[in-house]
């Protein structure tokens, strides 16, 4: 029969062809963009100063005022253009926001000689255009220097006693303690808050948008969406329902059909480890307690979040809420790596049948991860709390969500993440059954260890410009984890799919090579949708909105794979060895689909991202998706080297303390989800018919208090979950009893 087009793509060469093709375009189209960054991005004016010639400030003072914020960590309390954490308040929204109410009332008096409390409706309306002008018109962010009315000067100086008062006499209704910076530090964190507030309120040059393309909502100066974003969105469910269809049909038609003679390969004996993966088994328990200790903090800054003003347990002078949380982010991004590179060390000693020369190199891993883990946290409090000024860049909190590890210690994870890639790939690159799983597993672990580099430019100090420094900041939350990481996660799935005799090697290849087309095609440029509003361009709307919508494509494969494959090997009368890792593996995809795809869509499209930006909305999509996309994955690993040690010691392996530990984490983890998104929802109301000023309140969020303690449940179950995991992970390991056979 003659093969057609689609016949052809769809062979393993055609979809290995076509991954290649996509990579290489997609990756070509991310330098050309990073190419004109500096093109399109806000200026810092070189001074900033009223028409009366009184300097307010210049370019060294944002520069400075972004590092004071950075140093103690204020992008975990609040917000900056709707980027950071969501106790606090958006700084810049604050900063807009009280600005136009002092110019409200500043030209209430110049016009009718009235307070805006005064006014009528006719003369607000009067006054309101008045104010627009004075924020459109007359007030422009260039790089020479930007010149603000008197008025405008005046509200500034306002804004600044208020947020100096703010950060240094603390916030206790937001879970501010305050004591920590100085009042001359604060003043020029009011000089960077201020830049940005001129980044969402001045016009773009040559243009009638706002350089975050008019967010946030503010109805005092008639702020709104623009309906490019409604028209992007649109486009956005088109192309996700078409693509969709066609993704479910190429599976099915191609992918998943079996050939006459396919075979599925014996399922993986152990009889024996490796030196190398003994030395595995003392990561297990550091893995599974930074787990649950990452997961105690989550339910202190639950407690938080409901109660700011009162202690829970501890003093909040003690364990501040921002730098609780960098530490809570940080354990994640710990553990779910380390456990990676577990299951990155177990595996290639299988694929290339010997063990390292140097068996040892593991336990100087082990320790160097160690070293670093421990001076990072210790780095992350002292930082934040003021006790590193001098040295907080390097040793301390650098304050940025998600990446707060100080250079020292990201240098340190960056030699790590290398030198994990150089014991598997010296191992694995020469093996007889090396294949195009196994160079996945490679590449992708490349791509791993080098990619989170990109969060490090420049090395030696700040980055300047906020726009720019949150530009390469989502290249390593983004890319590293949406992209690079689900590289490995597909070579790994199909290694263990395979090895677990779960599917054929050759329908393993072509589901993995369909996978990584879909990854490239929507993960390389869908990190676009993290930057709509915080300062790029409005072409990002609609290439991140396009290809963010394309991301559920992969995660929509990978969960109709995993379940096909359970449904196999739970019909087949094989014994199975391996069924808790499997377990946690198919957990992955469920929760990613969940949390990635279905929470993903819920916040990604411009429209609702516009008013979601910065609120409890991305709290689902952000829990969920990381947990089951990757932290899954990571105790599936843990599990695999405990029960490769059970079958090769031949040790007394029980099942149901495992499954209670995967049920009562999941079912927490899916149980989070539903308050925060109705609060989400709510705070998203809000913003569209009150403007985000007032969403972030702590008014608009006392309202909806019964949600928060609602949280008391799930977040109760994870703790418990994570609990039962490191004990039934550590008595399988260390205490488990021989078999009597």
């Amino acid at each position: 029969m003659k093969q057609t087009l689609l016949d052809k793509f769809m062979s393993q060469k055609g979809l290995y062809t076509g991954f290649w093709i996509i990579a290489l375009f997609m990756v070509t189209m991310l330098i050309y963009y990073t190419a004109n960054l500096q093109k399109e991005v806000p200026p810092i004016p070189k001074v900033v100063k009223s028409v009366s010639g009184e300097t307010l400030y210049t370019y060294d003072d944002v520069v400075a005022g972004k590092g004071n914020f950075q140093q103690f960590d204020l992008m975990d309390w609040g917000t900056l253009l709707g980027m950071g954490a969501y106790m606090g308040p958006d700084f810049s929204t604050e900063f807009l926001h009280y600005r136009a109410e002092y110019l409200y009332d500043f030209y209430a008096m110049e016009l009718y000689q009235k307070t805006n409390a005064q006014l009528t409706e006719v003369e607000r309306g009067a006054v309101k255009e008045r104010v627009k002008q004075d924020f459109r018109k007359q007030t422009q962010l260039l790089e020479d220097g930007t010149t603000y009315t008197d008025a405008s000067a005046a509200a500034y100086h306002k804004n600044v006693a208020h947020i100096v008062r703010m950060l240094t006499q603390g916030d206790p209704e937001r879970a501010f303690p305050g004591g920590v910076i100085t009042e001359a530090e604060a003043k020029t964190i009011a000089a960077f808050v201020d830049w940005s507030q001129l980044v969402a309120s001045t016009f773009r040059t040559g243009t009638d948008r706002t350089w975050s393309n008019n967010w946030p909502p503010e109805p005092l100066i008639d702020q709104d969406l623009t309906f490019n974003s409604h028209k992007i969105s649109l486009w956005e469910f088109l192309i996700l329902w078409t693509l969709t269809i066609v993704v479910i049909y190429l599976s099915y038609e191609y992918l998943f059909k079996k050939d006459a003679d396919e075979k599925l390969e014996p399922a993986l004996k152990i009889t024996h480890l490796f030196n190398s993966q003994k030395k595995l088994l003392k990561y297990v328990p550091i893995v599974a307690a930074l787990f649950f200790v990452q997961l105690l903090l989550g339910g202190y800054l639950a407690h938080l979040y409901t109660e700011p003003t009162k202690d829970f347990i501890f003093s909040q002078s003690l364990l501040p809420f921002n730098v609780i949380r960098s530490i809570h982010t940080q354990l994640a991004i710990l553990w779910v790596a380390v456990g990676w590179l577990v299951g990155g060390l177990l595996i290639a000693p299988w694929v290339a049948q010997k063990d390292h020369k140097y068996p040892w190199l593991v336990d100087v891993l082990w320790g160097a991860l160690l070293v670093v883990a421990v001076g990072s946290i210790i780095g992350l409090y002292m930082g934040a709390t003021g006790q590193m000024r001098n040295t907080w860049f390097w040793l301390g909190n650098e304050g940025r969500e998600l990446l707060n590890l100080g250079r020292i210690w990201d240098i340190g994870l960056v030699v790590g993440l290398v030198f994990w890639f150089v014991l598997i790939v010296s191992l694995i690159r020469k093996a007889a059954t090396n294949n195009p799983i196994v160079s996945t597993i490679i590449w992708s672990s490349f791509a791993i260890a080098t990619l989170y580099i990109a969060g490090m430019m420049p090395v030696h100090k700040v980055m300047p410009n906020f726009t720019v420094d949150d530009y390469y900041r989502w290249w390593v939350i983004h890319l590293w984890v949406e992209l690079t990481f689900e590289l490995f996660a597909a070579g790994v799935i199909a290694f263990f799919t395979v090895s677990l005799g779960l599917i054929s090697h050759k329908t393993a290849v072509r589901v993995m090579f369909f996978e990584l087309f879909l990854i490239m095609l929507s993960g390389t440029l869908g990190v676009g949708h993290h930057y709509w509003w915080q300062g790029l361009d409005e072409y990002w709307i609609a290439i991140g909105g396009i290809f963010s919508a394309l991301e559920p494509l992969p995660l929509a494969l990978m969960i109709v794979e995993a379940m096909k494959n359970q449904r196999e090997k739970v019909h087949s009368s094989e014994g199975f060895a391996f069924s808790i890792p499997f377990m946690w593996i198919a957990g992955s995809a469920v929760l990613n689909w969940i949390g990635a795809g279905f929470f993903g869509m819920v916040i990604n499209t411009p429209t609702i991202s516009y008013y979601s930006h910065g609120t409890y909305l991305i709290m689902p999509h952000g829990h969920v998706a990381l947990l089951g996309a990757f932290g899954f994955i990571s105790i599936a690993f843990l599990y695999m080297t405990s029960r490769a040690n059970a079958l090769a010691n031949g040790l007394v392996w029980n099942e149901k303390l495992s499954r209670y530990g995967f049920w009562i984490l999941t079912s927490g983890a899916l149980l989070f989800a539903i308050p925060t998104y109705i609060i989400g929802m709510q705070q998203t109301e809000m913003a569209m018919e009150m403007g985000y000023f007032y969403t972030r309140t702590r008014e608009a969020i006392e309202g909806m208090k019964g949600w928060m303690w609602a949280r008391t449940l799930p977040d109760g179950l994870m703790i418990l979950g994570g609990g039962v995991i490191l004990y039934d992970l550590v008595t399988k390991t260390f205490f488990a009893k021989k078999e009597i056979i």
